[in-house]
């Protein structure tokens, strides 16, 4: 890994054998674990830990002691917020049956998905096995469990969905929902905002 086009600080650790694309910054403290692949422009927040096979797409911010295990793929454009922590395996343990520390080979990984432009608030935890959907936006410290519509406002624990936001991350008000879409007014940006379901 040529570090000629983006920043690393010299008290994180990347992994040789990681990809940082152009403009990309990492932080104080950083950990970043080998195959990880992050995008172009990318913010990567003190003491942050990317695990092995980790995707992260361009555009990405990552805040303060975020915690990506393996199985996450973050596309462009996604807000992680400080203290946020994806899970990867549905049934952990230390041991095995046998009662034998378990190894890297014995997880059970489950992928997780976070669309274009959604934003996770902090201290949030993603339970691993979902897709949290296009610009959805998951509030502080809620606990996702199940998968999350495009454009969602979700909170809580377990997290539920509380209406819809705009691209700019504002609640939508005065929602029409038809078969095929779902419309709502956003007073930041002023306008009507169209949201299509897919099917």
């Amino acid at each position: 890994m040529a570090q000629s086009s983006f920043y690393i600080h010299p008290t994180a650790e990347v992994s040789p054998e990681a990809r940082v694309g152009a403009g990309t910054r990492i932080w104080r403290h950083a950990h970043i674990r080998e195959h990880a692949h992050i995008g172009e422009t990318c913010n990567i927040g003190k003491g942050v830990y990317i695990d092995v096979h980790v995707h992260i797409g361009s555009l990405v911010k990552i805040q303060n002691n975020a915690s990506i295990f393996e199985g996450v793929t973050l596309e462009d454009g996604v807000f992680v917020g400080p203290h946020v922590c994806f899970t990867n395996d549905l049934a952990p343990r230390a041991i095995t049956p046998t009662g034998k520390l378990k190894s890297a080979d014995d997880w059970e990984i489950t992928p997780t998905l976070v669309k274009y432009g959604a934003s996770i608030g902090a201290g949030a935890v993603i339970v691993c096995g979902i897709t949290i959907g296009e610009f959805a936006l998951v509030g502080a410290g809620s606990v996702v469990t199940r998968d999350v519509a495009p454009h969602a406002l979700v909170f809580g624990n377990p997290a539920r969905q509380h209406g819809y936001v705009c691209r700019c991350a504002r609640r939508l008000t005065n929602i029409r929902q038809s078969e095929d879409s779902i419309a709502g007014w956003c007073e930041f940006c002023d306008q009507d905002f169209h949201i299509e379901l897919h099917t």
